[in-house]
């Protein structure tokens, strides 16, 4: 099992996601209260809730079949220039469908989260 570390960007995105999974939730709890009807959840709350599973899958095995990780060019190590940087897969067959992208490090059995994106 790893443990996960996020850099300053990625905590951002990730507590970016989860404030608007948690307003659209409470709005939708609201509208439940008023219309006496129970709604389905979010598409906010949706995404934060696979953003949340990918990583738990990250973390237990970076390379579990649904996270369909595979090296991304793009960005660079941030510990180690000539080390690689993932892609993990959050969404799939989606548009704009989300991603990980991580890295092995700093330290043995962690992970750090560089970003949490839409597929650029």
């Amino acid at each position: 099992m790893f443990k996960i570390i996020p850099t300053a960007t990625a905590k951002a995105q990730l507590a970016q996601l989860k404030q608007a999974a948690e307003t659209a939730r409470k709005n939708r709890e609201e509208n439940n209260k008023k219309s006496k009807k129970k709604s389905k959840s979010s598409k906010q709350e949706g995404l934060y809730k696979q953003v949340c599973k990918a990583i738990n899958l990250l973390s237990n095995n970076p390379k579990h079949p649904s996270l369909q990780t595979h090296e991304y060019d793009a960005i660079p190590n941030p510990y180690n220039k000539k080390e690689k940087v993932w892609e993990a897969y959050v969404q799939n067959h989606a548009s704009a469908a989300w991603r990980l992208f991580w890295c092995y490090g700093p330290g043995k059995n962690e992970i750090t989260i560089i970003a949490v994106t839409p597929h650029p």
